[in-house]
């Protein structure tokens, strides 16, 4: 499965447009399996299943380790240590509280503010009015690179709302002159790209199914 999901997808993919492969809730085997046919950059959510697989795959050259999920303060150094980039960073506190690990960890990662553009008691991420009166102060802090903007549309959307919405955040970066956008996943990445995504976060339809035994034991 991994070989042809991941040829079909990614060599469909316009130039500019990079594929993110979802591994939380699948094993350093599955994850050494799409490693072995070129793909680079990985993402997780939860620091305590991360960190083991992470460990495992040092082998690897030149792998990149994405954090996507929810970041809790307390979580911000051990984060920094291992993750390459952000996609998760959803207020100015938690902006500043990674700005000064950074510099005491001298790391400068590269990190995405999740925005919240529609109503979503699922969902975290700053309200487009926080995040412009926010922008200044987050576009100057130290030892971080402030690359885009990451959102995620609410479960019952239809593909033409998920589109609509991605769009909305394309143009909300555009007018920082942010390059990234970090949006669209399995079921809607080719409306995202459409919308003008940089990052696609795909886990199911290049893994299958997660295994329960890793999502139900780790926590974030």
């Amino acid at each position: 499965m991994f070989s042809s999901s991941w040829h079909q997808i990614s060599s469909c993919l316009p130039v500019g447009v990079n594929l993110l492969a979802v591994s939380k809730g699948h094993s350093a085997t599955s994850i050494r399996c799409l490693a072995e046919l070129g793909q680079k950059d990985f993402g997780e959510s939860r620091l305590q299943e991360a960190l083991p697989k992470i460990s495992s795959l040092q082998d690897i050259p030149d792998l990149r380790w994405h954090f996507i999920g929810r970041l809790q303060a307390n979580k911000a150094r051990a984060v920094l240590k291992a993750f390459a980039v952000i996609h998760s960073v959803d207020s100015l506190s938690l902006a500043e509280r990674l700005s000064r690990i950074a510099g005491e960890e001298l790391v400068r990662p590269e990190i995405m503010i999740q925005v919240k553009l529609r109503e979503d008691p699922t969902k975290g991420g700053m309200s487009r009015e926080q995040f412009l009166k926010d922008w200044k102060t987050l576009s100057h802090l130290p030892n971080l690179k402030l690359k885009g903007l990451m959102t995620m549309p609410p479960m019952m959307f239809s593909l033409q709302d998920r589109k609509e919405l991605f769009i909305e955040c394309r143009e909300l970066a555009n007018q920082f002159s942010l390059s990234d956008c970090s949006m669209g996943m399995s079921s809607d990445w080719e409306e995202a790209v459409e919308a003008g995504a940089t990052w696609l976060r795909l886990g199911s339809s290049l893994f299958g199914a997660r295994c329960p035994s890793l999502t139900n034991s780790s926590q974030i």
